[in-house]
């Protein structure tokens, strides 16, 4: 046995280095991940790490710039009490109030239509496809109609409105600041709303019908048994896909620009399209790349808030529930 021993110990010496991590187990997981990995370097860490260093120079279009620390920031109003631009601080409130209420009314319309989507309806593939239409649309196209929808002279809706009596003239949907902020919204509920609903419908798919059978059997009603078995089992793919919602609500760029380009008078700009118009349009790089970068802050807070979230659910998949 000691001999057997030494020549395995002498065979495992002659094996190369390599060799051995080729077969490793323990590494066969970091070779599956390194061409995702190599994809995120090039493609995400380092736009991102570009766009940060950006942030503190001059840097316009044709010229690379040179440091200049804080002055992007100061000169955007970070912090607040330094406010010289004026307009960076309303991007920021349009952006919470334009995230913050679609995320919400999206997450409610989508986890009704998930609910209804579940029970035996007529037709039920048909609806689930016909769900589907407006998040498959293209994101320009949606814009298009909706410039239709709410133009100041032809608009549908100020049409309906005018022949049920309910209004004497057209409502100036995208020339009102508060107008244009909703309808904006609006159009975002539209386009997310089937994204919410399809995941959380194959999550309901998950839950066992024995859960619901023995619920109705101990004479639990409708709300009860969401509450206490439905809302709970759905905890972990809510926390996950309104992570998704959110980020995309809040970098948001197509549907906004496509419709309103900021205006009027700045009052439907986002940080995603302010960044955009001071770096592309106006060529200041430095200025917009600081945009861009001050809204990492708050993507990590929603990724972080989400993240908690699927902590506290441990006891889910067999860990305690702090």
């Amino acid at each position: 046995m000691t001999d057997m021993a030494g020549r395995m110990a002498a065979a495992r010496r002659q094996t190369g280095f390599y060799d051995r991590l080729r077969v490793n187990k323990n590494w066969q997981g970091l070779w599956f991940m390194a061409p995702a990995a190599v994809i995120l370097l090039l493609f995400l860490a380092y736009p991102l790490g570009k766009g940060v260093w950006l942030s503190f120079t001059d840097a316009k279009i044709g010229r690379s710039g040179e440091f200049i620390g804080l002055e992007n920031y100061e000169w955007l109003g970070w912090p607040w009490w330094s406010d010289k631009d004026g307009v960076f601080w309303l991007s920021v409130f349009n952006t919470i109030v334009y995230t913050v209420v679609a995320s919400a009314v999206k997450f409610a319309v989508g986890l009704y239509l998930a609910l209804l989507l579940n029970e035996k309806i007529p037709f039920k593939a048909l609806v689930r496809s016909v769900v589907l239409i407006p998040f498959v649309v293209p994101t320009v196209l949606s814009a298009i109609a909706f410039w239709w929808i709410y133009d100041s002279q032809f608009s549908i809706i100020s049409w309906s409105l005018k022949n049920l009596g309910l209004i004497d003239q057209n409502i100036n949907f995208l020339g009102d600041p508060n107008n244009a902020r909703m309808s904006l919204i609006f159009a975002n509920i539209w386009r997310g709303v089937p994204f919410i609903a399809i995941t959380l419908l194959a999550g309901l798919q998950t839950v066992s019908p024995s859960l619901y059978e023995a619920a109705t059997l101990d004479g639990a009603t409708k709300w009860q048994i969401f509450r206490n078995i439905t809302f709970p089992l759905l905890t972990p793919i809510i926390a996950v896909v309104m992570t998704f919602s959110v980020l995309f609500t809040f970098t948001d760029f197509q549907l906004v620009w496509a419709l309103t380009r900021g205006g009027p008078v700045n009052a439907t700009h986002l940080m995603a399209t302010l960044s955009y118009q001071r770096a592309i349009l106006a060529g200041n790089l430095g200025e917009g790349a600081a945009i861009a970068t001050a809204m990492v802050p708050f993507l990590l807070l929603a990724i972080m808030v989400s993240w908690f979230g699927l902590q506290r659910r441990q006891w889910q998949q067999g860990g305690n529930d702090d």
